[in-house]
């Protein structure tokens, strides 16, 4: 495993790359709040978490994406609560960033070993 590519960063890549499959089916959500028959889809975030940490150093398989259950529909069929979806954007938004402040942290630490020569 090369520096640049340690276990942490890749586990931070995974965890980025979920939160932007997760944002990615938000929005189409909100986008398909009209739509008759439109069922609310979602990714267990959590659980393809734990998953990505099992693949090792394999290639990322795509999260399973699921209909969410429980969620009142309107007379339409329609599920979407464009309140949840939004709440859950904000959520996404924070984890990305905060993935994304961890990246550069790494890399901002092989940056100073470059530096420092060792």
């Amino acid at each position: 495993m090369s520096l640049i590519s340690t276990a942490q960063l890749h586990l931070l890549e995974r965890y980025m790359d979920l939160t932007a499959t997760r944002q990615a089916l938000l929005v189409s959500n909100v986008a398909n709040v009209d739509t008759p028959g439109y069922h609310t889809r979602d990714i267990d975030f959590t659980g393809e978490l734990v998953r990505a940490t099992q693949e090792e150093d394999s290639a990322p398989t795509e999260p399973f994406v699921r209909e969410v259950h429980g969620l009142n529909a309107r007379p339409d069929g329609n599920n979407v609560s464009v309140d949840r979806e939004g709440l859950l954007l904000a959520q996404v938004q924070l984890q990305f960033n905060a993935a994304s402040e961890l990246v550069k942290d790494q890399f901002k630490r092989i940056d100073m070993a470059i530096k420092s020569g060792g």
